[in-house]
């Protein structure tokens, strides 16, 4: 199975901690987010592996070199995407990554700060049988109930459908019942009302391969640099990305300094 971490981000809420190391770097009870992150890939049989790269690329690769001696015979298969030249946003990234990726099988993306008790290979399995049903299935994202000022919105088959910002009232959505009720003041109550079920991104999903084309087509459009989350919203009406919840996830961003301690906890609780 294959995987993509995003790893190129500037880590700016991560400062002064990532002033001169890539987030990817930062410590968390004496490892590394991409040690985890890639602990975790490997040992739910993830050992065909892309890093995009971009803020202290070099480290990154030099600290996978490190890591790939220590794991004895046995060995993943890594390589690097490299966005150098400019930092393409979750989106920009994995179409810039296509040649990497597209082996006709789907594909799983993985935010470098994320740790939780995630049954990946489940997720994979469950993703690869939905795009088999359908063909109109590019992507599955795993969500949680975890407060956030800005979800996403799913119907009540958990089939994307829209999304909201909680602070602005702003709604985003290609249905025009759910998009003309951005900028009111009860658009959430209006949603709810309407049979939308909100849930917060978790930064795991699995793509269909079938997924590049679209890409492409949007990319043309807006360019190089561009978040997947607008990707995913600009073609919901016409394909199919479904929403998968865990009842029994923990799972957590590791984005801020703050956040640490209560990373370490979490690993502590889940043995990681």
């Amino acid at each position: 199975m294959k995987a993509l971490v995003f790893a190129a981000g500037l880590g700016t809420r991560l400062r002064p901690l990532t002033n001169d190391r890539p987030k990817a770097l930062v410590k968390i009870g004496g490892r590394t987010l991409l040690e985890i992150t890639l602990d975790n890939l490997v040992h739910q049989g993830f050992t065909d592996i892309v890093i995009n790269v971009h803020h202290f690329g070099t480290l990154v690769e030099e600290f996978v070199g490190e890591y790939l001696q220590k794991c004895g015979e046995v060995k993943p298969k890594i390589v690097f995407s490299e966005e150098f030249d400019l930092l393409r946003d979750t989106g920009g990234g994995i179409l810039h990554a296509k040649k990497l990726l597209c082996d006709g099988e789907p594909f799983l993306v993985h935010n470098v700060d994320i740790v939780s008790n995630l049954n990946l290979r489940a997720l994979y399995g469950f993703a690869s049988a939905l795009e088999e049903s359908d063909t109109r299935q590019i992507a599955t994202v795993v969500v949680n109930g975890r407060y956030s000022d800005r979800r996403l919105l799913f119907d009540e088959n958990m089939v994307l459908a829209g999304w909201e910002n909680l602070k602005t009232c702003e709604v985003k959505s290609p249905r025009e019942e759910f998009a003309s009720l951005s900028g009111r003041r009860d658009a959430h109550e209006q949603l709810m009302d309407r049979g939308l079920n909100p849930f917060a991104f978790a930064g795991v999903h699995v793509i269909s391969p079938r997924v590049f084309d679209l890409l492409e087509r949007y990319s043309s459009e807006h360019g190089e640099k561009f978040s997947v989350i607008d990707f995913y919203l600009n073609y919901s009406k016409d394909y199919t990305i479904s929403g998968k919840f865990f009842k029994d996830l923990k799972i957590m961003d590791v984005g801020k300094i703050e956040h640490i301690a209560e990373a370490e906890a979490l690993m502590g609780d889940l043995n990681l």
